[in-house]
């Protein structure tokens, strides 16, 4: 090698932490480690690996064919028709050499001068890979950031960008890396090179390409195992973990992968962000092109995680990064540095460090974007529309509570395999910015936040009847059984009414959202009388989920009749759950955590079929502003009179209960007339309670109308006005 001395100093902005090599105790582990990826099936088979290039091989003569076919009707020579070119470059982890077991293909076309991305591109050589039986799920985004084709290829899933460079024959041997590609270019079309040009200089930057691909694909295995991989909910994608798996490297020159695994979260538990993380020197060339600099830039400056990709013009790859997300990440990063604090002295194995992170059982409260479509390909084209948006919903809570409401958008979208229609869902994780001194009747009013995160969905270009948003406020325990992989688990069963407890006061799971304590105060009889028990106002299983309120055959449900349990000492409107007369039930709404405020007087309860037989609990239903049901499956059929809704069971108890004993719950079952309102929401803080009242809202009588909570937003776009 000559000079390791000089090697080292060519690589990074930095000299190296440490020298030092491995030790026979890291050879091991290292070893343990290279077992331990290869036997969780990172690694692609020989035959995968073959498809993977033949599908590469075979986009590179269509592509080809199509240059030479717009060559000619363009009407060059013959000569430049025979020479006409265009290359396919591969970029991500195919190009970096870390390929998993069906991996996607990050590919970019490039073409000479005369041929355009917006039209030859994205129409002609869109028309010629429609016409391809191998090819399946085309879909092209023109209008993305970085423009590109999506699809399958032979069961691959590719994403094809172009970019046409300033040459009338693009050179075989062209040199990506070189500045000259991107004379005369617009700036999409650099973002298009961007991609390759980066993963070109990692791999030039890096001291042992060998170990750096080791060690980047157990990282990138532990960043989705611990559920931050995702690029754009606003944590890191592939490139970024690449650099900074690249700059550990750079650090630590000598060390083995188990070393610059342990390493890499020794470094960045005490990185002190917002301190760019960079491979290289930034480069300004003569082009005019922007780059990251946060002293002539001020946009710049708000970035929370800084990290610029090696080649020019030097970029921030993680501008995504929120300080939620940021909050998130160095949490999993310190999870990360004591596994391998463990490991190292042999109190735990390498499987310890994949341990999936448990997300919904990480929050009590939790935000449910369900996103439906008419068909397969609709929602395919209005996700990616909603996942582009949804980070930026982060942003806007974060924004509008002025960061003491912190998120945790889930990375993936998850989907309820017994829907009829196509449909997915979102979810974000919330809780109080930890150690903020909380102040009394403060709330966490969400209500603008929502309806602008409404309308920048609303912007959809590509619109088509069917694309629906509904978004909800969902408690831990009320979270739908598809998001649990295993089925839906309970750590508390379902219970009838008579059954219900009392939690214990003091119990530290019994957060308070407000100013007031966490210490909530009650009454001294339980429902079924026995004393010194709090009473449980806990669901039991009512799911949110869209589906949840639907029977199977998608027809719309019948109202039933529901009285309102308030809390005596609360502020006025406080609901704390509904019984519903059909279930004996309690819907729960218990103020300990985040409520939903809404100006809905009454709430409708519907009746779910397909509730397992355990459970006694009843399911809100779905209603749409305009105060009738909204079948998601099909179109609305419930009754409308005058905008309510009708019921069709018993008559309405002419008494207004107030002031009684709660255990007074036989007069509580009484039926009530319930219409719907539109209701505004908000995220409300947890108040004290006081005893208990039963109180009927909106009965027949004339009963004064309450502001109360409402278990579930509904927002779809369809009956937005």
């Amino acid at each position: 090698m000559g000079s390791t001395e000089g090697l080292v100093k060519q690589l990074g902005v930095t000299k190296p932490i440490s020298m030092a090599g491995p030790s026979a105790v890291d050879l091991q582990k290292t070893r343990e480690l290279e077992k331990f990826l290869v036997d969780s099936g990172l690694y692609e088979s020989e035959d995968e690996a073959v498809k993977r290039e033949a599908v590469l091989a075979r986009l590179r003569e269509l592509v080809k064919d199509w240059v030479k076919q717009l060559t000619r009707l363009r009407g060059y020579t013959d000569q430049m028709v025979e020479d006409a070119n265009a290359l396919i470059l591969t970029f991500g982890s195919c190009c970096l050499g870390v390929s998993g077991p069906g991996a996607d293909i990050d590919a970019l076309c490039v073409g000479p001068s005369y041929i355009n991305r917006d039209e030859d591109f994205f129409y002609i050589f869109h028309d010629i890979l429609a016409q391809l039986v191998e090819v399946t799920e085309l879909q092209p985004i023109p209008d993305a950031h970085v423009p590109v084709m999506k699809f399958k290829f032979d069961g691959i899933s590719i994403d094809l960008l172009y970019a046409s460079v300033s040459v009338l024959v693009v050179p075989k041997d062209l040199d990506i890396s070189d500045v000259s590609v991107l004379y005369n270019v617009d700036e999409a079309t650099v973002r298009s090179l961007n991609g390759c040009r980066v993963a070109d200089q990692i791999l030039k930057l890096v001291p042992n390409i060998k170990h750096f691909r080791t060690v980047l694909r157990c990282l990138k295995f532990w960043a989705k195992k611990r559920g931050v991989y995702s690029n754009v909910t606003g944590f890191l994608g592939g490139v970024n973990w690449a650099i900074l798996v690249a700059r550990v490297c750079q650090l630590y020159p000598n060390a083995v992968p188990s070393m610059l695994v342990s390493r890499f979260f020794r470094v960045f538990t005490q990185w002190r962000w917002p301190n760019p993380v960079m491979l290289c020197e930034i480069e300004e060339e003569e082009l005019g092109f922007p780059v990251w600099d946060p002293r002539k830039n001020h946009r710049d400056r708000t970035h929370h995680m800084p990290i610029i990709t090696p080649a020019y013009p030097c970029m921030n790859s993680s501008y995504n990064v929120s300080p939620s997300t940021l909050r998130v990440m160095m949490e999993q990063l310190e999870f990360g540095n004591k596994i391998c604090q463990d490991i190292e002295l042999n109190k735990a194995r390498w499987g310890s460090l994949f341990e999936p992170y448990l997300f919904f059982e990480s929050y009590k409260n939790y935000l449910q974007v369900d996103i439906i479509a008419a068909d397969a390909d609709d929602l395919r084209s209005w996700r990616g529309w909603v996942e582009s948006r949804f980070r930026q919903l982060t942003l806007m809570i974060e924004r509008d509570t002025l960061g003491k409401l912190q998120c945790h958008p889930c990375p993936h979208d998850l989907f309820d395999p017994s829907r009829q229609r196509a449909h997915c869902a979102f979810f974000m994780g919330l809780q109080r910015k930890q150690g903020e001194v909380a102040q009394e009747g403060q709330q966490f009013d969400i209500r603008v936040t929502v309806d602008e995160f409404r309308n920048s969905i609303n912007m959809y270009s590509y619109w088509k009847p069917g694309m629906d948003i509904y978004v909800s406020h969902v408690r831990k325990k009320l979270l739908p059984a598809f998001v649990f992989p295993e089925g839906y688990k309970r750590s508390q069963l379902s219970r009838s009414l008579g059954d219900l407890r009392v939690q214990s006061s003091s119990s530290p799971k019994d957060e308070v959202y407000g100013g007031r304590s966490n210490k909530r105060k009650c009454s001294s009889e339980d429902i079924s009388g026995q004393p010194g028990k709090r009473r449980s106002l806990s669901p039991c299983g009512a799911s949110v989920s869209p589906d949840s309120v639907l029977h199977n055959s998608g027809s719309p449900l019948p109202v039933c009749d529901v009285t309102a349990v308030v809390d005596r000492g609360s502020p006025p409107g406080m609901v704390s759950g509904y019984v519903s007369t059909n279930k004996n039930a309690v819907l729960d709404h218990d103020a300990k955590d985040f409520g939903l405020a809404t100006s809905a007087s009454t709430v409708s309860v519907a009746e779910k079929s397909d509730i397992p037989s355990t459970s006694t609990c009843s399911a809100v239903s779905v209603l749409t502003s305009n105060g009738v049901f909204r079948d998601l499956d099909s179109e609305p059929k419930a009754n409308e009179e005058g905008g309510k809704i009708s019921s069709s069971e018993g008559s309405v108890n002419q008494s207004l209960i107030q002031n009684d004993a709660f255990e007074e719950v036989s007069g509580l079952l009484t039926n009530a007339k319930s219409d719907f309102m539109k209701s505004n929401v908000a995220l409300q803080d947890g108040y004290e309670t006081n005893g208990i009242n039963g109180v009927k809202l909106k009965a027949s009588i004339g009963a004064d109308s309450r502001t109360i909570q409402d278990p579930v937003i509904r927002l779809s776009l369809a009956s937005t006005a």
